[in-house]
């Protein structure tokens, strides 16, 4: 049954990003973005927790996710090293994503021709 509820969570999570894109009029861009926030927010409200021990993998693989660790890596690292740690926060929790896409972006234009 988790696999199902993770399955249709994360659906739904496309689904409002696809709604965003289609009645909204918004860039991807804008939907990233704004997807982005809405897990950091749902975070800070203590929402997004719960909205992981419900869904699983439905919450923790969207987009929404990526708020949810800046906001935690903000959150730790401020506590311990003040202002400074809001910065080195964010990009410690999350430096392996960011480097996956680089990496993975790189090897991708080298095997398909990149337009544009």
């Amino acid at each position: 049954m988790e696999y199902v509820i993770a399955f249709v969570v994360g659906g739904l999570v496309c689904v409002v990003g696809q709604l965003l894109l289609d009645v909204g009029k918004l860039t991807p861009a804008h939907v990233m973005s704004t997807l982005v926030v809405a897990g950091v927010f749902l975070d800070f409200i203590g929402v997004y927790d719960k909205f992981i021990d419900f869904a699983g993998a439905g919450a923790t693989v969207p987009i929404t996710s990526f708020g949810h660790s800046l906001y935690h890596g903000a959150i730790g690292e401020a506590e311990k090293n003040g202002l400074i740690g809001v910065a080195t926060g964010i990009f410690e929790v999350t430096s392996a994503g960011i480097s996956a896409a680089i990496a993975f972006g790189f090897l991708a234009s080298l095997v398909f021709k990149p337009k544009g």
